[in-house]
């Protein structure tokens, strides 16, 4: 074998290499990808991957376009009042529920989507990018708000339907008001602040 031919050679079994290490890396790339989105979003990731009709591509690349959009939200925390204001309210919507089942469902349409602003995402004039940016932030109870979505404009749904959508919507609303609570609400430091948190006014009365 001459000098030039084993040059040839050489830089074709480098060449072939180069091109099978950039390969691995590509597709293990691509898996480890896949298994971080598959982490971050739980559920919505399969219910992702369903509504892309099992086009892993386009559902990969649905998720990171919203982790892009409304991964950076910081949820702002509940003043105690307002918590207990919102709580309030969805106790009251779902006593009604008895009386009047579709009102109770598109009231707590109404509810989540204001608390959800309240906390700092898209606003309730904005639905489809809030719902986007709550499956980034709560993905595991997220189909809720969907569930009271689609009961409320369903004209056909049965009483017993309707009440699985609330049952779903409660899911996402307790996750919310735990997102919710301020993190020195959660573990007071000490006695003397779990005073303050039960007392705005400091007296600890």
């Amino acid at each position: 074998m001459s000098t030039q031919t084993a040059v040839l050679f050489l830089a074709a079994t480098v060449a072939v290499l180069l091109a099978a290490g950039f390969l691995v890396r590509a597709l293990t790339g691509t898996d480890r990808s896949a298994s971080s989105l598959k982490r971050r979003f739980g559920p919505e990731y399969d219910r992702t991957l369903e509504r892309h009709r099992g086009d892993s591509e386009s559902a990969h690349r649905d998720l990171r376009e919203r982790l892009d959009g409304y991964g950076g939200i910081h949820p702002l925390p509940l003043a105690p009042a307002v918590r207990e204001h919102y709580t309030a309210q969805w106790t009251t919507l779902q006593e009604r529920f008895v009386d009047a089942p579709r009102q109770s469902v598109a009231d707590a349409d109404e509810l989540l989507a204001r608390v959800a602003e309240t906390e700092g995402f898209p606003g309730a004039d904005r639905r489809e990018e809030q719902l986007a940016a709550l499956s980034v932030h709560h993905p595991r109870h997220v189909e809720g708000i969907r569930a009271i979505r689609r009961a409320g404009r369903s004209t056909s749904a049965s009483t017993e339907e309707l009440r699985e959508a609330l049952v779903h919507a409660r899911a996402l609303f307790e996750d919310l008001m735990e997102t919710g609570k301020p993190a020195d609400a959660v573990r007071p430091r000490s006695g003397r602040h779990r005073r303050r948190l039960l007392d705005p006014k400091g007296s600890g009365a």
